[in-house]
């Protein structure tokens, strides 16, 4: 059985939703980032970690691509162009959308007060605001970001959304809004939520 090292309510959700997707079982140990039991795994103490026997893999994206890629599902195959540009999209969503997000809380409460630049949030929503924009066009009319099947971006990135809604972010609507709702009615994002709402 897998375990999973981290509070739900953070980026351990989308490893969460990646294994409720796969249908896989799961060990959840909720742990706060910097705390001893993360650190004993993690020298930076970040959360999610995540163990498969003696392997210890730190990083969300890290530890979905790892099972995507070991269980052969929603993933493209490694070393396709199909891959190529999933991963592309995912890295993108990191960059960008995932990055604009983290800017904003680090500047709510993450960072020392002293560091903390409140307006800084502004520039968070102008930079999320023009991901989105630019993801609505890769999406087109496919119903997901690397064509007819559900992968790893648009796992990452329904994480993303439901943060934004939490962080006050507006996310875009349109034909672009309800493929992020519908992301967040589909079976395996419901069941990660049932855990969440336990911690």
């Amino acid at each position: 059985m897998y375990t999973v090292i981290g509070h739900p309510k953070s980026r351990t959700a989308r490893v969460i939703r990646m294994l409720e997707e796969l249908g896989q079982p799961y060990d959840l140990k909720p742990a706060t980032p910097q705390s001893d039991d993360v650190f004993k795994l993690n020298p930076t103490g970040k959360i999610p970690v995540f163990m498969d026997g003696d392997l210890v893999v730190t990083d969300s994206v890290a530890i979905i691509t790892y099972l995507a890629d070991k269980h052969g599902q929603f993933t493209h195959k490694a070393g396709t162009p199909a891959r190529a540009k999933q991963d592309a999209i995912t890295q993108y969503i990191v960059s960008e959308v995932d990055a604009a997000l983290w800017l904003a809380a680090k500047h709510r409460f993450a960072l020392p007060k002293e560091h903390r630049i409140p307006e800084i949030k502004e520039t968070a929503r102008f930079e999320f605001s023009n991901a989105m924009d630019h993801l609505t066009a890769v999406l087109g009319d496919a119903p997901f970001l690397t064509g007819d099947q559900l992968t790893l971006p648009d796992i990452v990135l329904s994480h993303c959304a439901g943060w934004a809604m939490t962080a006050g972010f507006d996310l875009p609507k349109g034909d672009f809004g309800a493929y992020l709702k519908r992301l967040r009615k589909m079976p395996a994002m419901e069941r990660t939520m049932a855990v969440i709402a336990q911690h």
